[in-house]
């Protein structure tokens, strides 16, 4: 297996540290609905994810919820999200972070992404944080003003690695907000004091540099490494993560423990909608919600995430859904009509068929996740098998070993629901076309139309024989 390393701006053999693969994922900062830009970043780190099951590998994920801490702007200015979204709604910022919490839970089991084997919430893990910045305190990373406990960047002698930040060349003020109580201007937080202009900040906690509250990038070394160890896999997130976020993670992580913190960074590109990135701050989102009400299934959409490297941009449109919903039905209606042979007619060459469409398959997910070329993979192996259907030379025992291949490559792509496709689907259009034979037999034309209709609608074509009546799905 191989993955494009952030760090390296290469291609790299996978090697992991151990028997588990420990991967962490920097998930939502719970103060509004997550939008659909959001989640093809958590949709493509659950395929890499896909990927390593695939491939036999053992895997503990852990994803934080960002539930305090993370302000306004992600260089620590501006105000506390949460506390943001609290005033917004009127309730109290721990309703707010629980409320969009169990949305985004929502949203994800929809969209078939896996659970994590680990969720971190932020403000459960505060004396962790606390712990790792008296650690960086002792090792002379660390400086305090009125208002905050700062980290030193001048101390990290290869700051901005990650992003490879020229800092000689950064113009102050370009990155993030002056303070003209910093050192230096890309200097961060690690800590807030509840003064100032966080005076009446809700959510504190004591500590030994006063009352106050954690930094956004201090919350996810500590949780990351309180559960993968000190050195880990795989770190996972969006691009824009790079240059403030992850950066300053890296820096923070490997002074206090002198350590390499991550052997893989693994960043998704952004949704475009128009020309622009979809974000919140401008107002050009879609939520999950939204979709569904346009008639649109999750998996649509997770569907067409699949269609686009996840290192490549994406751009949405309404148009580019319908042919994603189009490209998802095709396989879902596929497993259908394979579920309705019911001949015992036998082709040899399905198992070939199989056995070179599995081999490229895999080729592609383990070429730094080339999921568009394995679905196009997939794709051309329906078109074969279709014909071969079309000719008479797939039987039931075919059928089955199809769809037993299909139902594997499933377990990357994750765009099946079973109810779409189970016995019970099945035995429901049998029994429509059973209730439309009995009217055909009463001379009930109009009953019988309608059914036909019915059956049309859900994409279901039936076909009159001397044998009898045939459906299938188009």
């Amino acid at each position: 297996m191989k993955i494009f390393n952030t760090m390296s701006r290469e291609i790299e053999d996978f090697k992991p540290i151990g028997e588990v693969v420990g991967i962490y994922t920097c998930g939502p900062t719970v103060y509004w609905y997550a939008h659909i830009g959001n989640l093809r970043t958590y949709i493509n780190e659950d395929l890499l994810k896909r990927v390593l099951l695939y491939n036999g590998y053992k895997v503990k994920h852990v994803m934080n919820i960002t539930d305090v801490g993370h302000m306004t702007s992600d260089e620590d200015s501006g105000i506390d999200k949460i506390e943001k979204g609290a005033a917004r709604e009127g309730k109290s910022p721990y309703e707010v972070a629980r409320f969009y919490e169990d949305k985004f839970k929502e949203h994800i089991k929809k969209l078939n992404i896996l659970d994590p084997d680990i969720w971190c919430r932020a403000t459960e893990h505060v004396e962790d944080m606390i712990s790792l910045i008296k650690k960086l305190e002792e090792k002379g990373y660390t400086y305090v003003t009125d208002e905050v406990v700062y980290f030193d960047t001048s101390k990290c002698k290869d700051y901005g690695k990650l992003a490879r930040l020229n800092l000689k060349e950064l113009i102050p003020g370009a990155r993030v907000e002056l303070d003209p109580k910093k050192k230096n201007p890309y200097d961060f937080a690690l800590w807030f004091k509840c003064v100032g202009k966080h005076a009446n900040h809700i959510m504190r906690w004591d500590s030994p540099w006063g009352v106050g509250f954690p930094g956004w990038h201090i919350e996810c070394s500590a949780m990351s490494m309180k559960y993968l160890g000190e050195t880990f896999d795989i770190h996972c997130g969006g691009v824009d993560h790079i240059p403030v976020h992850h950066t300053n993670e890296i820096a923070q992580s490997e002074c206090a423990t002198g350590k390499k913190f991550v052997n893989y960074w693994v960043h998704s590109e952004f949704l475009l909608f128009g020309e622009e990135k979809m974000a919140k701050s401008t107002g050009n989102v879609y939520t999950l919600e939204e979709l569904e009400n346009l008639g649109y299934d999750p998996l649509d959409f997770r569907y067409l995430c699949l269609t686009c490297h996840y290192r490549q941009q994406l751009k949405f449109t309404l148009n580019a859904l319908d042919a994603a919903r189009e490209g998802r039905r095709k396989i879902i209606n596929f497993i259908l009509n394979l579920r309705n042979i019911k001949k015992e007619v036998s082709s040899p060459e399905v198992d070939d068929l199989i056995e070179i469409t599995k081999e490229r398959f895999e080729r592609f997910i383990n070429d730094d996740l080339n999921i568009p070329q394995a679905l196009s993979v997939v794709h051309e192996f329906i078109r074969k098998i279709n014909g071969m259907i079309g000719r008479n030379e797939i039987g039931k025992a075919n059928a089955v070993k199809i769809i037993r291949f299909i139902y594997e490559v499933d377990k990357v792509f994750g765009i099946i629901k079973e109810r779409e496709i189970s016995k019970e689907r099945i035995e429901e259009i049998e029994r429509k076309i059973r209730e439309r034979d009995e009217a055909r037999s009463m001379k009930d034309f109009e009953k019988a139309d309608k059914i036909r209709e019915e059956l049309r609608k859900e994409g279901i074509i039936i076909e009159d024989t001397p044998e009898g009546t045939i459906w299938k799905v188009i």
